[in-house]
C-alpha cells in the first residue's frame, strides 16, 4: 500500500497569511520602526523594555520632545548636564521638554544608567 501526502493549498495560504500577520503586528506594537527616529512618532519617544525608543533624535530649535513611559516600572529622563529632569515617571506618565538652544543633549534614566540617548538640536 502506498501512502500519499496531500497538502491542501488553502492551508498553506492561510499559514503564510497568519505568519505574515503576526510578524507585522509584532513590528507595529513594539514601538520600534525603521525611521531615522528609531521608533519615535514625530517628536514622541517611547520608554519601553528598559530603553528609549530612539538613541539620537535630531530636532530644530524650539521643538518640544515628549517621552512616555510604556514600561511597568518607573524611569526618569535626566539630562547629563542637568538642563532638564523629568523626575520619576510611573508607567503611563509623560514628560515634555522644549529645546530652545542648539547643541547635543545627552540624557539617561537615573534608576537604570544603561538607558542612554541624546537629542541633537540644530
Amino acid at each position: 500500500m502506498r501512502l500519499r501526502s496531500v497538502i491542501n493549498p488553502a492551508y498553506v495560504l492561510i499559514t503564510i497569511f497568519l505568519i505574515g500577520a503576526v510578524v507585522y503586528a509584532c513590528n507595529k506594537s513594539n514601538g520600534y520602526g525603521s525611521s531615522n527616529n528609531g521608533g519615535s512618532t514625530g517628536n514622541n519617544i517611547s520608554i519601553r523594555n528598559f530603553a528609549f525608543s530612539v538613541s539620537t533624535l535630531t530636532v530644530s530649535s524650539g521643538t518640544a520632545v515628549k517621552w512616555t513611559n510604556n514600561d511597568a516600572t518607573a524611569h526618569t529622563v535626566t539630562a547629563d548636564d542637568g538642563s532638564f529632569n523629568s523626575g520619576e515617571l510611573a508607567s503611563g506618565q509623560s514628560f515634555t521638554h522644549t529645546f530652545d538652544s542648539t547643541g547635543t543633549f545627552a540624557y539617561h534614566c537615573t534608576y537604570h544608567p544603561v538607558m542612554t540617548a541624546s537629542v541633537v538640536v540644530k
